[in-house]
């Protein structure tokens, strides 16, 4: 990470009651949230969740309709040059020049940023080689695929070794080799000691790389903590989605009586005529009891599914629907 005059030993990102309207819409909900050096933290939720517009409040390019936001003790809003000294920012769209060269887009950031000289041509030689490009330095993106692009986009967002980088859906219409190599640029950032903040609505992607994450839907934070303290709140509870025909009120009223049987842990998550979402522990040995359920309603089903507890788990049980709805 870049040296500075002062050194800030408390959180490096902080959120407080951040909330984005646009007239009667709210966007963003007075979420919170702190994220320290070295840790990978996670914003995750479905396209349209909020999580682009908190990205853009940070990094100061929207101004927050109430609360705060700062970056290693600077103010968004109040203190905001000093706040984008310290941060990168890798936007979802490609902030890319595509008639420069490669080697001149990350000569302009770093320049943007303050850097010249020497340490401007070793730094930019540096992260062409580490983003894999250094074969490719002199020629336009415009030539590159998606997942070239992707990986000039994150060399450019953190060519000045910032402390704080926001990254916006980073992997967004990439290969999986690219991917892949996407990820490995994260944590070798993280391991450098930066504080990485990461909006996917990817769950692989949040288990893989986030130390912690915030689970955000229509604008509001619903769930928050480590990967591992999200999956206890599941307990060893599967999720089961039956597909066929499910006449609505009967099926809801079959299911409740089931729950009022004894089957304390069983709860319905979700139902459309043609498939139903429940969760409950060992469901494999409750599917005779639910079949039977379902048959009295006059209902019927094709197809059964049961997945075991993980993130995309949690945000089913806690919203009802899927996360890339």
């Amino acid at each position: 990470m870049p040296q500075s005059d002062t050194v800030w030993f408390g959180p490096m990102l902080t959120v407080n009651e951040l909330s984005k309207n646009y007239g009667d819409f709210v966007a963003v909900d007075r979420i919170s949230f702190s994220a320290a050096a070295g840790q990978v933290f996670g914003l995750l939720g479905p396209n349209g969740a909020g999580k682009s517009t908190a990205i853009n409040c940070i990094s100061g390019l929207l101004k927050p309709t109430s609360g705060h936001a700062s970056v290693a003790g600077h103010d968004v809003v109040s203190d905001g040059k000093a706040a984008r000294s310290k941060l990168g920012v890798v936007p979802q769209e490609l902030a890319l020049y595509d008639d420069l060269p490669a080697i001149e887009n990350l000569r302009f950031w770093g320049k943007a940023y303050g850097l010249g000289g020497k340490e401007l041509n070793d730094r930019v030689a540096e992260v062409l080689e580490t983003i894999g490009l250094g074969d490719r330095a002199t020629d336009l993106p415009k030539e590159f695929s998606g997942g070239m692009k992707r990986r000039l986009n994150f060399g450019c967002g953190v060519v000045h070794k910032p402390p704080v980088i926001l990254l916006d859906e980073p992997t967004v219409g990439v290969d999986p080799q690219s991917r892949a190599r996407l990820f490995d640029l994260v944590e070798a950032e993280r391991d450098a000691g930066a504080c990485v903040l990461y909006t996917t609505h990817y769950m692989e992607e949040a288990e893989r790389l986030c130390d912690s994450l915030a689970i955000i839907d229509h604008g509001k934070l619903i769930a928050q903590g480590s990967v591992a303290e999200l999956r206890a709140k599941l307990g060893a509870r599967d999720v089961l989605q039956l597909t066929g025909h499910f006449p609505v009120e009967p099926t809801k009223q079959a299911i409740a009586a089931l729950i009022e049987r004894g089957n304390a842990d069983l709860e319905f998550l979700a139902q459309q005529e043609d498939s139903i979402t429940l969760t409950l522990s060992q469901a494999s040995q409750h599917l005779p009891a639910i079949y039977e359920a379902v048959a009295g309603t006059g209902g019927s089903v094709t197809e059964t599914s049961l997945r075991s507890p993980n993130l995309e788990t949690l945000f089913l049980l806690l919203t009802g629907k899927e996360l890339r709805e």
